[in-house]
């Protein structure tokens, strides 16, 4: 009875993951042991309610992405940690929800835990919202480390998603040990083929990504 339960979850993972596009993978498909968060599907985020286009809490990379990834997590899982990813594709339709959340100026239900000393009239001077988005290329993530010990993030100085100078990853008005954590994330990232964004220590890119100049709409589920 369990192996026939096993083949119907097996063969409905499948069906699912026929959908996506060519050359994109679901990211717990090649390494399942990657944690997420996938803070726009809930309401824990910068604008406060879950966003248009993020139907399931799926994380989905190209393939190249998330073979990569799988690297960053065998050398992680050594030392006791473990990734966790926040957010990885994001259809363009998730992006033009911040466009439009960014035009209207009353809103800032989320502005004491996120943008407090940014005044969401400048979100857009400042390269915090655009119009389009590396995440819906499909080969940037935003992720952090676990503590597989305690299972909590290890401290960066600032949170995920926060707008501000604390995010800057040359920030130094931080602790000798958060500054050794950004460290850590920074060199086993990079050391796997993935750059940085020098304003976010969590984003990251992959190099030589495989669709640099196409932005994809489909839905995350």
């Amino acid at each position: 009875m369990k192996w026939i339960l096993y083949l119907l979850l097996l063969f409905s993972f499948t069906i699912q993951s026929q959908t996506l596009p060519k050359g994109f993978s679901y990211v717990n498909a090649i390494e399942p042991t990657i944690q997420k968060e996938l803070r726009y599907c809930t309401n824990n985020n910068f604008i406060g309610t879950s966003i248009n286009g993020y139907e399931e809490s799926k994380l989905i990379t190209t393939t190249q992405t998330a073979k990569a990834l799988k690297k960053v997590q065998n050398e992680l899982l050594k030392k006791g940690f473990s990734l966790k990813i926040f957010d990885a594709y994001r259809p363009q339709t998730a992006v033009n929800h911040f466009v439009k959340w960014a035009r209207v100026i009353n809103d800032t239900l989320m502005k004491q835990q996120y943008y407090p000393n940014v005044n969401k009239r400048n979100l857009f001077k400042e390269g915090y919202i655009a119009s389009k988005s590396g995440h819906s290329r499909g080969s940037t993530v935003d992720l952090t480390i676990i503590d597989l010990k305690t299972n909590k993030e290890l401290d960066m100085g600032s949170p995920y998603d926060f707008f501000g100078t604390p995010s800057h990853i040359t920030y130094q008005n931080i602790t000798k040990q958060q500054k050794e954590n950004r460290q850590l994330l920074q060199n086993t990232m990079l050391k796997h083929g993935f750059r940085p964004y020098p304003n976010e220590w969590w984003h990251f890119t992959l190099r030589n990504e495989p669709f640099p100049k196409t932005y994809f709409d489909f839905p995350v589920k």
